[in-house]
């Protein structure tokens, strides 16, 4: 679309910081390109804000995203949640339905999506124990792959592992056992200062990787992998496939231009 009116529809993106979130450009990229009515905004949300936000959301219909920290909160708050959803208990995105907002979690086929085009076998290890992280073990569930757990604190791998087997994932903390892929869930890598999420040590012998965070010009992480000869990518993949799969729930009558969408995730990111 062209401009803004008084009937253009529209979208959020929830998060606390959220400037940073390229979802806005890949978005209305989208909407766009398929002529809609519509525009998609970041909303910079506190903790303590959220429920009032998401009450405000559902009284006029509004629909959107949910970003980092508010994943597991947005799914205590939705009265409405998908099976994959209330399984995880983890939201990423939202829309209006019969007066409520329901809640799903895309980033599950969404990392389907992309774990299809790196290969990761039938054994994953995931840095993380957050949203992302039960996004990785529904995946797993999906694909009835044995998932290591790591963190930097043992007792929070240990407990995450035991949630992941309660909804039935083959869940156990890191073993050293080989993998077909490492997959980080954590947000190392948003700062250039940070460290490997996952030691090169570990990484011996792992023949991909997977960086769920994205920045410009690839996070150092995924650089670091493909330098050791793994297939690696970040998490620009993972936010188109699940920005697709969003989009589709957001507007069900038309099909998501993932082209369109990595284009302006590419232009967005470029250094």
């Amino acid at each position: 679309m062209s401009r803004i009116t008084g009937s253009s529809r529209l979208l959020v993106v929830l998060g606390d910081p959220v400037r940073h979130s390229v979802s806005p450009a890949m978005h209305n990229a989208a909407i766009r390109a398929l002529g809609l009515d519509a525009v998609y905004v970041p909303l910079q949300v506190e903790t303590v804000a959220l429920a009032h936000v998401i009450r405000g959301l559902e009284a006029v219909g509004v629909a959107g995203n949910v970003t980092v920290p508010h994943k597991l909160a947005a799914a205590q708050l939705l009265i409405r949640l998908t099976g994959i959803a209330k399984s995880l208990g983890a939201v990423n995105t939202f829309w209006a339905e019969g007066g409520r907002l329901v809640g799903d979690n895309t980033d599950v086929p969404g990392l389907l999506d992309v774990l299809a085009t790196l290969g990761s076998g039938d054994v994953w290890l995931v840095a993380g124990t957050g949203g992302a992280a039960r996004a990785v073990a529904g995946a797993a569930k999906e694909r009835s792959a044995l998932l290591l757990v790591r963190s930097r604190e043992t007792p929070r791998a240990a407990a995450f592992a035991a949630w992941a087997r309660e909804i039935g994932v083959h869940a156990l903390p890191d073993d050293g056992r080989p993998v077909g892929i490492a997959i980080n869930a954590t947000p190392v890598g948003l700062k250039a200062d940070d460290g490997a999420p996952i030691p090169d040590s570990r990484l011996d012998g792992i023949p991909a990787a997977l960086d769920l965070v994205y920045a410009p010009g690839e996070t150092p992480w995924t650089r670091s992998c493909r330098a050791r000869g793994l297939r690696a990518a970040d998490g620009r993949r993972l936010l188109v496939a699940q920005g697709a799969h969003a989009f589709e729930r957001f507007f069900p009558d038309h099909r998501a231009p993932r082209e369109v969408m990595a284009a302006a995730v590419e232009a967005a990111l470029r250094p």
